[in-house]
């Protein structure tokens, strides 16, 4: 298959852009491998160069990944993430057809600092629950979650084993707490060291960090989440309505 030399559009972006179409019909499958270096130079009549440049654009966008020593393959869809719903990751996982898992990272009381005083208005030094998990679906490392919680309405949550337990459930159902509301924010950027590893992406790589704000029923700043979702991974999409 020939490229337009003759076009306006680079050489790479349009294999990049015949290499998506394969993809979006499925020529090219989630994990299958794509052709060798030389079998695109040959297939489409070009350079190694324009063939580097088209697979790393679409390594760094997500859209493929590489295997030390095997080769590179067609990463699995973006997750499509609503932003309308105030669901835990567990419940998001499972809804697609996912098996969800936790590796837990962090779990004690800790006392509230001014920051986190101030956003779940309790007293400086209050004791407060630091929930940290690595979340994963079907057994893919894709957000970090850093939860803190106002111990005082869930006294002894500690005991419930968060690698298995979803913490919404365990906060409803055992300390019989309804969740109604949140705020959020979502901001896009580069990853550290420590979210890249344990992401198992490759720097530089962009992340989603996104602050949800709890709230309950009965208006207690319940629970403060700082969430890293890997960039190549995730998308956020929301519903606006014009009043």
């Amino acid at each position: 298959m020939e490229l337009k030399r003759e076009a306006p559009t680079p050489l790479y972006v349009q294999l990049k852009n015949s290499l998506l179409g394969q993809i979006g019909s499925s020529s090219l499958l989630p994990h299958q491998q794509l052709p060798s270096e030389r079998e695109l130079c040959e297939q489409f009549g070009v350079s190694r160069t324009t063939v580097r440049q088209a697979i790393n654009e679409m390594i760094h966008e997500g859209l493929v990944y590489s295997r030390a020593g095997k080769g590179t393959f067609v990463s699995e869809p973006k997750i499509n993430q609503q932003l309308r719903n105030l669901t835990g990751f567990s419940q998001d996982v499972i809804e697609r057809g996912g098996a969800p898992s936790s590796q837990i990272l962090e779990a004690r009381l800790i006392p509230a600092t001014p920051d986190l005083a101030e956003r779940l208005q309790v007293p400086l030094e209050a004791e407060l629950v630091l929930l940290a998990r690595l979340r994963l679906a079907n057994g893919v490392p894709l957000a970090i979650e850093t939860s803190y919680l106002n111990h005082s309405f869930c006294s002894g949550i500690l005991q419930y084993n968060f690698a298995h337990e979803s913490l919404y459930r365990v906060l409803q159902t055992e300390y019989q707490l309804r969740l109604v509301r949140a705020e959020q924010t979502i901001e896009a950027g580069l990853g550290n060291s420590q979210e890249l590893l344990l992401l198992q992406i490759h720097p530089p790589a962009a992340v989603l960090k996104m602050e949800r704000l709890t709230t309950t029923d009965q208006e207690v700043r319940l629970e403060y989440t700082v969430s890293v979702y890997r960039g190549d991974r995730y998308k956020f999409r929301a519903t606006l309505q014009m009043y």
